[in-house]
């Protein structure tokens, strides 16, 4: 640990607070299937500056993103899924472009807005059995969510709302989250390359965070089979109400 100041520029203390941080995001990504960036953004927010915990988050995402990719690819609504993400990923860039442009606080406040936007999303109605989503719905979410992930590493409040509001199996829900977030965090990384906010420092926080991160998922992955599809929809939405409280506390102080 005393190299570890040198390499991220972090204290040792410091650093393992991280390390605790992402272990649970990635527990809650695994057992969810989302939530790892609404969570921990705005946690690793409060030790180093918001656009490099957006990076940060991004190439965890990346990290992870391949992880049991044959089973979510298996499990994946990839009518919708495979759209959604491609086009997330051609409008992440411009999300990477405004966080670039805005002052922290700017952006600290905008990243508040949306966790509390995800959880209202989420108490909205649910579609009625065998309804089946739209161009402009599908594109919509695309847009949102590849905006959102350049601009804060959060694709998830369109996307949840998006799958969670249909009546789906939660494993079908679960793998096309987890599709579209692997999709958006190849953009999100290219991008954070081409604006310059990717340094090697944050790689190397981010490949030290690793291990924490692949156990937290790995723990949550095992559980999400054991939880019964209505308390696995009360838990997504504990998850975003958390968060959402979380962010305007930290905001408000």
């Amino acid at each position: 640990m005393t190299g570890i100041k040198a390499l991220v520029g972090l204290a040792p203390l410091t650093f393992a607070g991280a390390a605790a941080m992402t272990f649970g995001a990635a527990y809650v990504r695994g057992l969810t299937g989302f939530g790892m960036a609404i969570i921990l953004v705005p946690l690793l927010g409060m030790i180093v500056p918001p656009g490099q915990a957006v990076v940060v988050a991004i190439i965890l995402q990346l990290l992870i993103g391949p992880v049991g990719l044959r089973v979510i690819l298996a499990d994946a609504d990839r009518h919708t899924a495979v759209p959604i993400g491609l086009i997330a990923m051609a409008t992440t860039p411009l999300g990477m472009l405004a966080l670039k442009a805005i002052t922290p606080d700017v952006a600290r406040l905008m990243i508040t807005l949306v966790a509390v936007g995800a959880f209202l999303a989420i108490l909205m109605p649910k579609q009625p059995e065998g309804h089946r989503p739209g161009r402009v719905a599908i594109g919509g979410t695309g847009i949102a969510s590849g905006l959102l992930t350049g601009f804060a590493a959060m694709p998830g409040p369109p996307v949840v709302p998006f799958y969670l509001r249909r009546r789906l199996d939660p494993r079908t829900a679960r793998a096309s989250m987890m599709l579209i977030f692997f999709a958006t965090a190849i953009a999100g990384t290219l991008a954070a390359l081409w604006t310059g906010l990717a340094t090697h420092r944050l790689f190397i926080l981010a490949l030290l965070l690793f291990v924490p991160m692949w156990l937290g998922n790995h723990l949550g992955g095992r559980h999400f089979g054991r939880v019964p599809a209505h308390l696995w929809q009360a838990m997504v939405a504990v998850v975003l109400g958390l968060s959402a409280i979380s962010a305007v506390v930290r905001i408000l102080n």
